[in-house]
């Protein structure tokens, strides 16, 4: 099983950051094998161009986008970690999904826009917030996550969500058994999605 990690924030110290390293590890330690898309290292665009569009008359995936399709083409899990920054996704990662899982490779089909093209593959989210989580759930942000970035999107792309799982209340300073606690919690997710043999 091949797995794609793709992560959405500045700093490579952050909370971000050790989640992806926890799912990457635990994956690893199963023998399954691990892309890793570190957005803001790999200096991704997420601005969609004009000519990106498929209505444009020679719609044509970008060179960056044709790269990004290359390397994820052979993946069969799909997981998204990220911060929650006014309470949706950075607009880094929402522009990846825009560009490299748009028309002709997440959907598209035949050439129409309601036939998905990665059916079969599975997706699963990771995200955190400073505020806390029955906060985050109360002010309606967690449930239109899930609906547009977890089942819509899913759904769009053929793929199964699997699980979205949310950390609430990471704030600088937290204790270090705090933290690892979380982290547990990633590599558990990871052994109960993924551990049994197929």
């Amino acid at each position: 099983m091949k797995h794609a990690v793709i992560f959405a924030h500045p700093g490579r110290q952050s909370f971000t950051a050790s989640v992806a390293d926890s799912y990457v590890k635990t994956c690893q330690g199963l023998g399954h094998d691990v892309l890793c898309r570190d957005l803001y290292r790999i200096g991704f665009d997420p601005c969609l161009k004009a000519e990106e569009l498929p209505t444009a008359g020679a719609f044509k995936p970008a060179a960056d986008v044709e790269a990004e399709r290359a390397l994820l083409k052979s993946c069969d899990v799909f997981a998204l970690i990220y911060p929650l920054w006014l309470n949706t996704p950075p607009a880094i990662l929402k522009g990846y999904l825009e560009r490299v899982f748009g028309f002709g490779f997440a959907y598209g089909g035949s050439g129409h826009s309601y036939n998905p093209l990665l059916t079969g593959r599975k997706l699963i989210s990771f995200s955190s917030s400073g505020a806390p989580t029955n906060w985050v759930e109360q002010s309606g942000a967690f449930s239109a996550i899930q609906t547009l970035f977890d089942s819509y999107f899913a759904e769009l792309c053929g793929m199964v969500s699997l699980q979205h799982v949310h950390f609430g209340a990471i704030i600088a300073g937290a204790s270090e058994f705090y933290i690892r606690a979380k982290l547990d919690e990633v590599a558990k997710t990871v052994h109960t999605h993924f551990g049994r043999r197929e």
